[in-house]
């Protein structure tokens, strides 16, 4: 016999504001509680520095959280020159200490030339497996192995303002890239080092920064209204795809496409991801991909219900 579930069967997404300090699943803990969820994940960690946001999906969510981890991300960041760290950030140790003889032109500048396609090395102190083993677990054994550098983008560079040797700046990047090797890599450029001291997720794929909320507001939510209010909070789950192009499928197309089968529709792209919709309903079917012969297979699908 199946084991039954323990927790709330809910659907949706939240889009969580973490706190520092805290892991990713630290704080995706304190939300399941609070929810009395039954299933949930998060889409993507932060560092336990790092604060912003981090989508926490519901029940037929999870579903749909490794194309919100495989998003653009925006983030908010300080970088101390002149500081080198063992993990390029605030919590690590002291490494190294050099001047800085850069002014804010050429700062600015040199944080330009990081624009578009760069290649990074990920950080000893990032989650990336080597051999089943996280690589920070290693580090922090005195452990360094090789690693390959990866292709990554940075769409936008925008700096706010220099405060003494704390450079304040924005980026817009593709997923996997690491913003601790970036504001590295900006330091050896300079010739003076660098380390992250704040780092604030402002977006995940199609989500702003308007509607996070924090440990707090949800904790004050539920003892003001209960599961009732916290659960009006939650996103719907096709919220996660929702800058993807929709298709809207007639009954007889969402019975077959329900049933694992690939489906044939007149308005649809002609390649790509898509998501689909029961155009009688408006339901929110899941997501599929058109094939070179134009029918449309499914990927992910959300259970129905009668």
């Amino acid at each position: 016999m199946a084991r039954k579930r323990r927790g709330r069967d809910i659907n949706g997404i939240l889009l969580l504001d973490k706190p520092p300090g805290v892991t990713s699943n630290g704080a995706l803990q304190v939300v399941k509680r609070l929810f009395a969820a039954a299933k949930a994940g998060h889409t993507g960690s932060l560092d336990p520095l790092a604060t912003g946001m981090l989508p926490i999906c519901f029940g037929e969510a999870t579903k749909f959280s490794q194309y919100l981890l495989d998003a653009d991300k925006s983030y908010r960041v300080t970088a101390r020159l002149g500081v080198t760290t063992d993990t390029g950030d605030a919590d690590g140790e002291v490494r190294d200490t050099r001047p800085v003889t850069a002014d804010a032109a050429t700062v600015e500048r040199t944080l330009m030339t990081f624009l578009g396609d760069i290649e990074q090395i990920p950080s000893m102190y990032s989650a990336i497996k080597h051999q089943g083993q996280p690589l920070y677990k290693l580090a922090r054994q005195g452990i360094e192995v090789e690693r390959q550098p990866r292709q990554v983008t940075i769409h936008r560079l925008e700096v706010l303002g220099q405060d003494g040797d704390d450079l304040h700046f924005e980026v817009d990047c593709t997923k996997g890239t690491y913003v601790r090797s970036l504001v590295e890599d900006l330091g050896e450029a300079l010739g003076c080092g660098a380390h992250v001291t704040l780092l604030r997720r402002l977006s995940a794929g199609p989500y702003p920064t308007d509607g996070m909320l924090t440990l707090d507001e949800l904790g004050s939510l539920k003892e003001e209204g209960g599961f009732e209010a916290l659960d009006a909070r939650l996103l719907p789950v096709e919220t996660a795809v929702a800058d993807w192009p929709q298709v809207k499928l007639g009954r007889d197309a969402a019975f077959y496409l329900c049933q694992g089968q690939p489906v044939m529709a007149a308005d649809r792209p002609r390649d790509g991801m898509v998501t689909l919709y029961n155009a009688e309903s408006g339901a929110f079917l899941g997501v599929g991909e058109v094939q070179e012969d134009g029918m449309i297979a499914p990927r992910r699908l959300v259970a129905q219900t009668a």
